[in-house]
């Protein structure tokens, strides 16, 4: 992965990471349900009208719609509604990394390098040092509800990668398009009209303000910075390299909870978050390879020792251009003797032939023989 695109990651996993402050402070005006769909109705409206459409299947926009924007924030919503920490959230949703590289190998076919498996498992470990540490403050639907959402952004992110190379933006923009007639249905179901009547009607009061402005937040880096630069990482690289980066987001979420509401941090959940860091970052390493004029020197067939490797690295690259030119003149010298020494050899046995049967021809042994000759 490019240091550049790492960068980039690494601003995702910021903006995602404040997301869940901002989202707790809308929560006090927005029912869930209805969150979710003022939300995306805020991005589809410009998108229908000046974006245009992506050119891939719009089953693959749906599914996208469906998955990243239905199925995971309608269980997040859910879960810190009922009473999830954000803290905890932030850090219960970043599940979704490895439902993600194992649905991206069964889906797929993705493989997986022995460094990505190990920085996977060594952050997931770190992952389950902070959920068991700090499960002691949540119920147990909550904490399930946001494993609905996890599972519902790792289908997202399998979608998101099956779609293509695509403009990353547009697709954020119009998979917005698909969740807001569910929401609106879900919220009107479950919420109630009087509910929804009741948030709309005090939308512009000075106490929703701050809901207003962590809805703002929500649409403006969570969904157009956020997923758009999650969806050209995810076209760009495999999902297993692109996903293990979404475990950052619980680090800054627990610190920006602990900012804004007075959530302070262990020290267990300090030291396992600087763990999730390190082994994200380096499982996204590619590893050192030797330059293209670099060839490793084995041992000669006849030769039990072997060849030191580093001599190999610090051959200089004029020894080993020379070292080249020589053994193709060797080859190039040899080819060229092989016709003369064909041609030597042929006389040689055409000499013996005739010193050693003088005579014109051999008597034939019997006209069997000398039929088959003929």
């Amino acid at each position: 992965m490019l240091f550049r695109d790492r960068i980039l990651a690494l601003v995702v996993a910021v903006a995602w990471g404040l997301n869940f402050p901002a989202t707790a402070i809308a929560l006090d005006h927005w029912p869930p349900f209805l969150l979710a769909a003022v939300r995306f109705t805020l991005l589809a409206l410009p998108t229908i009208l000046f974006v245009p459409r992506p050119k891939v299947p719009f089953r693959w926009i749906v599914l996208v719609g469906a998955t990243l924007g239905v199925l995971q924030f309608a269980f997040l919503y859910l879960g810190m509604a009922a009473g999830m920490p954000t803290g905890l959230a932030s850090l219960v949703i970043q599940a979704s990394a490895p439902f993600t590289v194992v649905l991206a190998g069964v889906l797929l076919r993705e493989r997986l390098t022995a460094r990505q498996v190990v920085g996977v498992s060594v952050a997931v470990a770190a992952l389950g040092v902070i959920a068991v540490h700090r499960a002691q403050t949540a119920a147990l639907l909550p904490v399930v509800l946001v494993l609905c959402g996890a599972l519902g952004w790792a289908l997202g992110n399998v979608a998101t990668r099956r779609t293509g190379p695509v403009n990353p933006l547009h697709l954020t923009l119009w998979w917005a398009v698909v969740p807001p007639v569910p929401m609106f249905a879900l919220s009107l179901l479950v919420e109630g009209p009087a509910r929804v009547g009741q948030a709309f009607g005090t939308a512009l009061t000075p106490a929703a303000l701050p809901a207003d402005l962590g809805l703002l937040y929500i649409v403006v880096a969570g969904s157009l910075v956020g997923y758009g630069i999650w969806s050209r990482l995810m076209g760009k690289y495999p999902s297993s390299t692109v996903a293990p980066f979404s475990m950052l987001v619980p680090v800054i979420g627990v610190l920006a909870s602990w900012a804004a509401f007075g959530e302070v941090p262990d020290v267990v959940e300090v030291v396992a978050g600087a763990v999730v860091v390190v082994a994200v970052l380096w499982s996204s390493r590619t590893p050192r390879v030797l330059p293209p004029g670099a060839v490793p020197v084995t041992a000669p067939e006849t030769s039990s020792a072997p060849v030191p490797a580093p001599a190999a690295v610090e051959t200089p690259q004029v020894e080993r251009d020379a070292a080249r030119s020589e053994a193709v003149s060797a080859v190039s010298d040899r080819l060229a003797q092989k016709p003369a020494s064909r041609e030597a050899g042929t006389d040689a046995e055409a000499r013996g032939v005739v010193d050693a049967a003088p005579a014109p021809a051999p008597a034939p042994v019997s006209p069997g023989a000398a039929g088959a000759r003929r």
